[in-house]
């Protein structure tokens, strides 16, 4: 690792608002430099890491966090999970999490659900859904039944963009009540839509039909009526 480097990380325990973001571009420049380089990739990551158990701004926190969520490991989420419960820190831990593909990532955020305020947990079920993190369906559907309608619309909009047939199911067997009605047959929607998009014509027809028959809305209905008809197509 290059001195440039070195002082970019050391600017790292005093980086906050208001300081020249350029002391950091070492960093930024070593995420090109390490693309093929597996071992120096890792020690930066390790570098990283080691910065966020540390007590430093939350600047530097946050600029760390952007780098993982393209650098970033398995090695990462132990870290990055710590943060999740943190109101001031949450939400660029789990922009970090939703992109690194390792499947802790998912797991970290799954287990971090019962665990956290209402206010981090839709924040947290939006990035499984954006993950698409199927091993949280079970999670997303108790959630569901949520006595929060703000947290049971989250869950929904996360079954829906996992577009799969069980939480299609998930979705149209939901006992909706009034606050949370209307973000459950937009997920049901959605779901479908990508159930569609991901060639499973006959399980979004079905989801279609499932929302018809509940007496929807005459917005969703237009909508599941012309999904309906693509299906057929």
């Amino acid at each position: 690792m290059s001195e440039q480097l070195d002082k970019a990380v050391e600017a790292l325990k005093t980086y906050d608002w208001g300081v020249d973001p350029n002391v950091l571009k070492p960093i930024d420049d070593a995420i090109i430099s390490t693309h093929s380089d597996a071992a120096a990739r890792k020690e930066l990551e390790t570098r990283l890491i080691a910065v966020l158990k540390t007590e430093v701004p939350r600047a530097a926190k946050d600029a760390v966090c952007r780098v993982l969520k393209t650098i970033g490991t398995a090695a990462s989420v132990p870290a990055l999970a710590a943060m999740l419960a943190d109101e001031k820190l949450s939400h660029m831990a789990r922009y970090a999490l939703e992109r690194i593909p390792a499947p802790e990532a998912g797991q970290a955020m799954r287990e971090a659900l019962p665990k956290v305020s209402a206010k981090l947990k839709i924040g947290i079920l939006s990035s499984l859904g954006v993950r698409g993190e199927a091993t949280a369906l079970p999670a997303l559907q108790a959630l569901l039944a949520d006595s929060d309608a703000a947290v049971a619309a989250a869950a929904a909009h996360a079954l829906g963009g996992l577009g799969s047939m069980d939480a299609a199911k998930a979705l149209v067997t939901a006992k909706p009540s009034a606050g949370t009605s209307a973000a459950i047959a937009d997920a049901s929607l959605e779901c479908a839509e990508n159930l569609v998009a991901a060639g499973n014509k006959p399980a979004a027809k079905i989801t279609y039909e499932k929302l018809l028959a509940s007496s929807p809305a005459k917005p969703v209905k237009d909508a599941a009526t012309r999904g309906l008809k693509a299906c057929d197509k």
